[in-house]
């Protein structure tokens, strides 16, 4: 359960203003003391620029970093294949290896999450169409099933036993005939159209599914349900749609049909939530796919975050796999440009990506990030990396990338923890959380809410 901060009108609360030029204003008129930025460099690429800040001398910090490159070291790890990226809005703090290409795991669903919302928007729901080919009578369906997917990464257990339930609704508890699955349909992040459409048959037959079959396949694939829907919409007994025939999976549909259900998924800004904070690799190479795969996914994203193509290289959209490459500065644009993204439309980080403090599911489970962090994991065998923002009193928002390469990962992570607690004690814990980091309040969202399945026929006779 997300555990919401509480807002006290203070001052502090002016940190919402981080992004903007008038931050500087503010601290200095609080009293903090905050150092000139220093001039911004320009930097071309292929007849573009943008600004690099040049980097304030921080004393402090940059011992920091030296000492902890060389803890790394005495644990026989090569400092020159450790990155550290840290950043204001207006400055860059620490640059090591921060430009290079590296395998950073589970950081390219960052790279998703931005192509996908950059492609559909955040309102974006997928929908299933579910059609029939004969005659309803008497309970009975005389004819086919069809089942039309539009690359809903996130339909699941619940969601088949909610339209089973709509099924019968429209007077329809027997199929005569089969299953026929058409297009980019996917069930519990199957994604290979027959499984998902055995698992809808499933689902739909109804062969008692009790909670802890559904508790343990959610837990299989490392996700948790959403918050349960409202009392009086539960139903005692899971409906039943018994299907006589096969799954089928055709490349189109029969040529006569009649529309039946229009599902809709969850709002995308729900999925890529539930993607991030467990770091779901069936949901972002879903995405990706339908985003038009790796190469799109690059092509929008260096556009989009603004930074030299070189520095992203993916093979997908999980993070699966060392070939997956991006520059920590190039997470680091990631991260910012959702940040502005978001902000408009009146949500932010918090919204899409885990907060530390605020939720203990997840990756965040056994961490010791300093609260109000926003972050995103990634981890393989040879691979731990952290990134996101750390909110402080005397920096604003600080927009750090950590990936270290090394066996120890549990120990890797513990060192990344004390590192940023450190870099939070030296710039000063800002409290309560300022808004531009903290979750907005919204309406639950559940699998297997009955509302997103619109009916678009009428009932049998």
């Amino acid at each position: 359960m997300t555990k919401e901060f509480c807002h006290l009108p203070t001052a502090l609360n002016m940190l919402q203003l981080v992004s903007s030029g008038f931050v500087g204003m503010w601290l200095n008129a609080a009293g903090v003391s905050v150092p000139p930025a220093a001039p911004a460099q320009a930097v071309t690429w292929q007849g573009m620029s943008w600004l690099t800040p040049a980097t304030p001398v921080e004393p402090t910090v940059e011992t920091k970093i030296a000492q902890y490159l060389q803890t790394l070291k005495t644990q026989g790890l090569d400092p020159q294949q450790q990155a550290v990226w840290l950043r204001t809005d207006s400055n860059l703090l620490i640059d090591r290896n921060g430009t290079i290409p590296v395998s950073a795991a589970s950081l390219t669903k960052t790279a998703t999450s931005l192509a996908a919302i950059t492609t559909w928007g955040l309102d974006k729901r997928f929908e299933t169409i579910v059609s029939a080919n004969g005659k309803i009578e008497g309970g009975t369906l005389t004819g086919d099933l069809i089942v039309r997917g539009g690359g809903d990464p996130l339909f699941v257990w619940e969601d088949a036993i909610a339209l089973a339930q709509s099924l019968n609704k429209l007077g329809i508890n027997h199929v005569s005939g089969n299953l026929i699955v058409v297009d980019k349909f996917h069930m519990n992040y199957k994604a290979d159209p027959q499984k998902a459409g055995e698992l809808l048959k499933q689902a739909f037959t109804g062969i008692n599914l009790p909670p802890a079959l559904l508790a343990t396949e959610l837990k299989d694939v490392n996700i948790v349900k959403l918050p349960t829907a409202p009392t009086d919409s539960k139903t005692t007994k899971l409906p039943q749609v018994k299907i006589a025939g096969k799954v089928i999976v055709s490349s189109e549909p029969p040529a006569v049909i009649t529309p039946l259900i229009r599902h809709q998924s969850l709002p995308l800004v729900d999925i890529v939530r539930q993607m991030n904070i467990y770091s779901n690799n069936e949901i972002a190479q879903i995405l990706a796919d339908s985003v038009g795969g790796a190469e799109q996914v690059m092509k929008i994203v260096s556009t989009t975050a603004n930074f030299p193509p070189a520095e992203i290289q993916l093979i997908n959209g999980s993070g699966l796999g060392v070939q997956n490459r991006l520059s920590p500065r190039a997470v680091s644009q990631i991260f910012r440009t959702l940040h502005q993204t978001l902000q408009p439309l009146n949500l932010n980080l918090a919204d899409i990506f885990p907060v530390a403090g605020a939720e203990y599911i997840g990756t965040l489970k056994d961490r010791n990030l300093p609260v109000g962090t926003t972050i995103k994991t990634g981890t393989l065998n040879e691979v731990s990396a952290l990134a996101g923002v750390l909110p402080t009193r005397d920096r604003g928002l600080v927009w750090f990338v950590i990936v270290n390469k090394g066996t120890q990962i549990a120990k890797l992570r513990q060192q990344q923890d004390t590192l940023l607690q450190s870099l939070q004690t030296e710039w000063g814990r800002v409290t309560p959380t300022p808004l531009v980091v903290t979750k907005h309040d919204r309406a639950p969202a559940y699998f297997g809410d009955p509302d997103r399945n619109i009916a678009i026929a009428p009932t049998s006779r």
